[in-house]
């Protein structure tokens, strides 16, 4: 079975092409109106203990939730312990997640990381950021998400691809590496508000602040935007 390919990446998109300006002095007042906006935003993943999320996360690189969710229902039925997915046949793993894209190297994760929990942390998924990083497959993104919501502690900002994007295109950084972005949002946003920055920016990167072709006309935040002049009227 071939490799899926890899979509463009989101570093390759217009917004190389522009210094968009430094507007970090309006994002409480962006912040307030995203919330409003977006004040349901969570995440979309099926699962039902720390496991389940960990082994989601990983699998929805380059992947929809929707699709995730689909592979999962029959996976999570099939694999039930974590010693399920270490001792797993690995041709059968990787066919049971195959549609979600890149499903050798995510195959090859998820049974190291769950050898790895098995030998070194006792069967249980670790608690803390940095045990959940020596995990294969495991970076500061998918252990804030599995800290966040299987074990409700806060440390930072899941940076995925539209995170990215979007606080770049709103001005509130000028990285493009996520563990950068992630501490410079850290550095605008109140700590009560970290775990949801996250899922907001997504759905709005998802519904209107598109890679190719973003919808300012309609966007809640245009008039504080550094980028709209980008965008508006193409």
């Amino acid at each position: 079975m071939p490799e899926k390919k890899q979509k463009k990446s989101d570093t390759q998109d217009s917004l190389q092409e522009y210094d968009i300006p430094d507007n970090r002095h309006n994002f409480d007042r962006i912040w307030a109106l995203l919330k409003k906006e977006y004040p349901d935003a969570k995440p979309s993943l099926n699962y039902s203990n720390p496991l389940e999320l960990l082994v989601a996360t990983i699998l929805s690189a380059q992947s929809t939730d929707v699709q995730i969710n689909r592979v999962t229902e029959k996976l999570f039925k099939k694999y039930r312990t974590v010693e399920d997915y270490a001792e797993a046949d690995f041709r059968e793993l990787e066919n049971d997640i195959y549609s979600t894209g890149f499903y050798k190297n995510k195959a090859k994760n998820i049974k190291d990381a769950a050898r790895l929990i098995v030998e070194h942390y006792n069967g249980r998924v670790p608690e803390t950021m940095a045990e959940l990083v020596t995990l294969p497959g495991v970076g500061r993104k998918t252990a804030n998400i599995v800290l966040a919501r299987a074990f409700g502690v806060v440390e930072g900002i899941a940076v995925d691809t539209h995170v990215k994007r979007v606080s770049r295109r709103l001005g509130f950084t000028k990285n493009s590496d996520p563990e950068k972005i992630e501490q410079d949002l850290i550095s605008l946003a109140l700590k009560e508000d970290l775990d949801s920055i996250s899922m907001t920016l997504i759905y709005h990167g998802r519904k209107i602040c598109q890679a190719r072709k973003p919808k300012c006309e309609i966007c809640i935040v245009k008039e504080l935007c550094p980028s709209r002049v980008m965008f508006i009227g193409k």
